[in-house]
């Protein structure tokens, strides 16, 4: 079909206004343009496209790129249950990531580079942009689709095991039973990283791949270790190797989320012994507790 660009435009702008007005963060311009300047459609590729319901896998019966400015998931490998996201809840998760102009960002689990590129421009061209996507067939097109993206440096590799140089910010899209080593060194002073935990294996089948329940958390180097707060739940395609948990800190993890308590998380200890009555998970060297950090 023959695209008009100048209705498009339009389009975006008012989709950029109603995610970020329903997400509760109406008051982030920055957030706000880089929506409205990103061509979703071809991050999510050609026609016919594959969306995400209740019931599994759909055919959206519609070829109009206009269809993309909604809050709907779409395919980006079915078979793998590797989708585009939700735009609703990583305005949210963006938003709580905190200003980045200027900054240098980590994006681990980049996909076909949709939140890649809207990264790019919050960040700007002072900014840098390091997207690390392990898939290869989702690199080769992330590649195509960030070509005119200057700031933006993509890379094939484990975003578990890479290493890279110190980062203010690091986004994660994928769900793991615990952060990577790396990422928790990676982050400056004042450095702030989103991740989605999650249980692994909780949910298979229509979806495609294998996905976990759980949900996101802030995590920001402070003077006295690592602040922590509750994003609210989510559900990702979830990592293996060695970012799933052991049996035992998948039985803790379940269990923590089932007895709640999330929103009261307040630090996260890291490498040092956890305080049992004070936790609400404890994993292998790790914990997050209600404590702030440092008390």
């Amino acid at each position: 079909m023959v695209v008009d660009a100048d209705r498009l435009g339009i389009v975006r702008q008012a989709f950029a206004q109603q995610i970020l007005a329903v997400a509760g963060v109406a008051d982030n311009p920055a957030l706000q343009a880089a929506f409205a300047s990103v061509a979703r459609e071809t991050f999510i590729g050609p026609p016919p496209w594959q969306i995400v319901t209740r019931q599994g896998y759909r055919t959206l019966a519609s070829d109009d790129p206009v269809v993309a400015y909604q809050d709907i998931n779409f395919a980006l490998s079915q078979g793998r249950g590797v989708n585009n996201g939700s735009p609703l809840l990583h305005a949210m998760w963006l938003h709580a990531l905190g200003p980045i102009a200027g900054a240098r960002v980590a994006h681990i689990g980049a996909g076909t580079g949709y939140y890649t590129a809207i990264l790019s421009h919050l960040v700007g061209e002072r900014g840098q942009i390091l997207a690390i996507e392990h898939d290869s067939e989702l690199v080769e097109r992330a590649e195509r689709n960030l070509a005119g993206y200057e700031n933006v440096a993509l890379v094939q590799a484990d975003g578990a095991s890479l290493d890279f140089e110190p980062v203010d910010a690091i986004y994660v899209n994928f769900a793991v039973g615990r952060p990577a080593d790396r990422w928790v060194d990676a982050l400056l002073p004042g450095g702030r990283m989103i991740f989605p935990l999650g249980q692994p294996g909780r949910r298979r089948g229509r979806w495609g791949g294998r996905h976990a329940d759980g949900g996101g958390f802030r995590i920001e180097r402070v003077t006295k270790g690592f602040a922590a707060a509750w994003l609210g739940p989510a559900f990702f395609i979830c990592a293996d190797g060695i970012l799933s948990p052991s049996q035992t800190d998948r039985v803790a993890l379940h269990a923590a989320f089932e007895a709640g308590g999330m929103d009261f998380v307040r630090c996260l200890r890291w490498r040092e012994p956890a305080i049992a009555d004070r936790s609400w998970f404890i994993g292998t060297g790790w914990s997050l507790g209600y404590d702030a950090p440092g008390d």
